[in-house]
């Protein structure tokens, strides 16, 4: 019986020998056969790779095929193997040294002039920086290259892969910074990319991105809908990683939604995968929304245990995000189990952590770097295609004279196409400067702020305090609002309302709070996340006052309601029940002194300029309301702004 298990023991043992010998020669033969073949094509040599990714090469294989590669002069074979290098110690979570070889890669295809690795490679360095939390360094890298490859008036493939990669890279880092909305924006350029490309991975990587956006932003039906779309994609491509990632974050939904026991099933199912699949980060994740589900059904025990486990893993390697969610969510625990010293500690460590991880000079730079980029890209376009042109000059002049004539001409006429281009951005940098000025100062009408202050010294003359101090509070926190947002371009829709509230609020004390103001806006629509110029209403309820109720008698109504008529616009009515424009006309016309009013003028210059930004433009119309008996029965002023 025991020679029998030792004779079985061997059979297994020379079988396990022999696999691994097998498999070793079938890597070392593949290594020789690409060194051999010599192939140009970079992105074939990796596909190559990908098909045999089950054999698990290691940093010596990628070694050896450098090795190789260097000894037969193969470049495309060394540029191939210090990536994967590179990509390998990213997995490793050294950064420090898959950044070194990422930057050696981006220098040897310089060298000789191959875009495609160069893109590839400075993507590659940008995605390791964004993973260490520096994001500084890693939105330049990315830009970098996306500016690179627009450049590319005919794109190959690889080209607009790695457009479509700087994109979402570029929303990655929105995603960190909190700009869930201009993260959308980029992933929604890097989807169309992928959907011309057929590219299932592309799409599962970007529907999953999108979710995680939406989820910030509360859409959590949207996001449900969006991660169940990269599932499916991440099944069809057998992707267990992404199969991990998406069902962590549709688990994540659930207890948002307070779904828990739908969760808990989610998390129970994928954690054997994920501690199979040995991605620490994920795995950290896993655990982290794994006891977060049992913390939320108070199964505190089983909670108790997942949760520090994901604090373990997350501090092994230092990844502080899943680190600061394991500590808030053990703080939230041991508030329920009520050990309140013990909560108090973690909340402690977690606050201090996440303060030193979203480093707030980090933040400004880049938001002041992503507001520059656009205009930066333009100029760096330009030196680009006046290099390019002197060096061609320079290529076909033979002839000294020629020579020198041709510079000059260049020079001249590159240096007036400069001055008008320069000249050009001056104009309009002044004009938009104008415009925010003569804005403000139409906001600050000194007639209005004259009127204010009398109507409300008229309380204090009366002894009337309460309403004196009312009335002065509501002035006070108007004055400051008009004087917060006229250093921004753009506000909310439920700030901008709100603005209105208090305006409609001190001029209704003239007219002894006659007037009756009502705000009417559809509950499904989402104010918060509407941008709109700031103070852009003011202008037609202040005509609505001044030209329709201020000579009517009986009651005085004003409406302002917002609805969302169509994908990518919102419709904003303001509504008086005033004499009619045209009667407002006729008394306006027998005035001697007549003052043009520049306030609708330069609201609609203001939506003009806000409108480029949109593929829909802004609409204004004017309808006069009529009674029964066909007699004036006021205006309605109609706005439709286009949104992202």
């Amino acid at each position: 019986m025991v020679r029998g298990f030792i004779l079985c023991f061997l059979i297994h043992f020379n079988s396990f020998i022999f696999s691994q010998d097998s498999e070793r020669d079938f890597k070392m033969n593949l290594i020789e056969e690409v060194v051999k073949s010599k192939s140009d094509n970079y992105f074939s040599v990796d596909s190559l790779f990908y098909k045999n990714r089950k054999k698990k090469f290691t940093q010596g294989d990628y070694s050896k095929l450098y090795e190789l590669s260097l000894k037969n002069k193969y470049t495309i074979g060394q540029l191939f193997a210090i990536n994967s290098l590179g990509m390998v110690f990213r997995k490793k979570h050294d950064y420090k040294e898959s950044i070194k070889y990422h930057k050696d890669a981006v220098k040897l295809s310089k060298a000789i002039k191959n875009l495609d690795i160069e893109l590839l490679s400075l993507n590659l360095i940008g995605v390791c920086y964004r993973r260490q939390g520096d994001v500084r360094s890693a939105l330049n890298y990315h830009q970098t290259a996306l500016t690179k490859a627009r450049r590319i008036k005919q794109p190959t493939i690889s080209i607009k892969k790695s457009i479509s990669i700087s994109e979402n890279s570029i929303g990655n880092i929105y995603l960190t910074l909190r700009q869930y909305n201009l993260a959308l924006q980029q992933f929604e350029k890097s989807i169309q990319v992928q959907k011309e490309l057929q590219d299932k991975r592309g799409l599962a990587i970007n529907y999953q991105n999108i979710g995680f956006a939406q989820e910030n932003l509360s859409l959590l039906d949207e996001a449900l809908i969006n991660y169940t779309k990269a599932l499916k994609f991440d099944e069809e491509i057998k992707s267990k990683v992404g199969i991990i990632i998406c069902k962590n974050n549709i688990a994540s939904i659930y207890i948002k939604k307070r779904n828990y026991e739908k969760a808990l099933k989610i998390m129970q199912d994928i954690l054997p995968i994920a501690i199979e699949n040995e991605n620490k980060y994920y795995l950290a994740r896993t655990y982290n929304n794994l006891g977060c589900a049992q913390l939320k059904v108070e199964n505190y025990k089983e909670a108790e245990v997942n949760l520090n486990e994901g604090l373990s893993i997350a501090q092994g390697f230092e990844n502080k995000k899943n680190e600061i969610r394991s500590l808030y969510l053990l703080s939230e625990l041991y508030e329920r189990t009520e050990e309140i010293k013990k909560s108090h500690t973690f909340y402690k460590q977690a606050s201090k952590l996440e303060k030193k991880t979203l480093d707030e000079k980090n933040i400004s730079y880049v938001n002041n770097l992503i507001s520059k980029h656009n205009m930066q890209s333009k100029r760096n376009e330009i030196d680009y295609l006046e290099s390019q042109s002197k060096i061609k000059s320079l290529l076909f002049l033979k002839n000294r004279n020629i020579l020198i004539i041709t510079l000059i001409t260049i020079a001249l006429l590159s240096i007036a196409l400069y001055s008008i281009y320069r000249q050009k951005l001056i104009n309009n940098d002044k004009t938009v400067l104008l415009l925010e000025q003569q804005a403000l100062q139409t906001q600050m009408n000194p007639h209005f702020l004259f009127n204010a202050l009398n109507s409300i010294k008229l309380y204090i003359i009366n002894n009337d305090q309460k309403q004196a101090v009312y009335y002065l509070n509501k002035f006070s926190k108007l004055i400051r609002n008009i004087l917060d947002v006229s250093k921004v371009k753009e506000v909310s829709l439920k700030e901008e309302i709100a603005t209105m509230g208090l305006y409609m609020s001190i001029e209704n004390i003239r007219f002894s709070n006659e007037i009756n103001y009502n705000v009417d806006v559809d509950p499904e629509l989402n104010t918060d996340t509407i941008k709109v110029p700031p103070l852009i209403l003011q202008p037609f309820i202040e005509n609505a006052i001044w030209h329709g109720l201020s000579s009517k008698e009986g009651d005085k109504n004003i409406t302002l309601s917002a609805s969302k008529t169509a994908k990518n616009l919102v419709e904003i009515i303001i509504t008086d029940n005033g004499i009619g424009r045209g009667a407002a006309g006729k008394i306006k016309a027998g005035k001697s002194l007549k003052r043009k009013s520049v306030g609708i003028e330069l609201t609609i210059e203001r939506l003009k300029t806000f409108s480029e930004d949109y593929e829909e433009e802004f609409e204004l119309n004017y309808h006069d309301l009529k009674n029964e008996n066909d007699t004036p029965a006021g205006t309605k002023v109609s706005i439709k702004i286009p949104l992202s």
